[in-house]
């Protein structure tokens, strides 16, 4: 009786001890994987049964040189290959290898100047034709002096640039004495002009700037309409 209970004693301890996992299956990083996929095919709209299959890699065997083993050329032909030759626009990839021909060197591009290139410069000239070219362009050199602004031909109307440039006031200084002129009156004179400048020309032909028939000065400081001969005078100082 006694060793009837010890035995069932030694099966309830083997059934209620933990099953060890087989290392073989893994730890579950497949099954991972496979709901990784899932869910990002659910995520991009694709059928969530269809798991896109391993990249199918093609080896080519080489020779004792680096090159293609002869009959490998027609085993090379695979899709890959000619997804390549696509991206490439339909130009084969360049095989490198020692043996092939060096590329041969450019010393001067047709189109590119050789200017800074000294033996290039010296066939073309020499520091005496320099120096003699320098000479000639000293000789045809000339100093033209500045000289009175000419008459405009056709017309008797006031040179207002001369007259900026003989002026030293400023706008808004009287010099002479003015009736009174009421602002209504000074308006209307100057809308009839298109410009400051026109306004300034009629009122010098008309005895300005010592009378002022028109009403165009009314604050005798010799300028019509307010116009202004300071431009005038900044190109005379520049």
């Amino acid at each position: 009786m006694r060793y009837l209970s010890c035995a069932v004693a030694a099966l309830a301890l083997a059934a209620c001890a933990p099953t060890v996992p087989d290392s073989g299956a893994g730890v579950g990083f497949d099954r991972l994987d496979q709901q990784r996929l899932q869910r990002d095919a659910v995520l991009e709209g694709r059928d969530v049964t269809t798991v896109p299959g391993p990249i199918d890699v093609q080896a080519t065997p080489l020779d004792a040189d680096g090159q293609p083993a002869p009959g490998a050329a027609q085993a090379a032909n695979t899709p890959a290959d000619q997804i390549a030759a696509d991206a490439n626009s339909g130009v084969v990839p360049l095989q490198a290898s020692p043996s092939n021909p060096a590329p041969p060197v450019v010393t001067n591009a047709a189109g590119i100047s050789g200017e800074n290139d000294f033996a290039a410069v010296s066939d073309q000239r020499d520091i005496q034709a320099d120096a003699a070219l320098i000479a000639r362009n000293r000789a045809q050199y000339q100093v033209i002096a500045p000289t009175d602004l000419p008459t405009r031909p056709g017309t008797n109307q006031p040179n207002i640039v001369e007259y900026a440039l003989r002026t030293t006031n400023d706008v808004g200084t009287p010099l002479y004495r003015r009736g009174f002129t009421s602002e209504s009156r000074y308006q209307r004179a100057c809308a009839g002009y298109a410009s400051s400048d026109l306004a300034q020309e009629a009122f010098l032909a008309r005895g300005g700037p010592e009378r002022d028939r028109l009403g165009l000065d009314p604050d005798g400081d010799g300028f019509a309409c307010g116009w202004n001969p300071a431009p005038f005078r900044a190109v005379r100082g520049s």
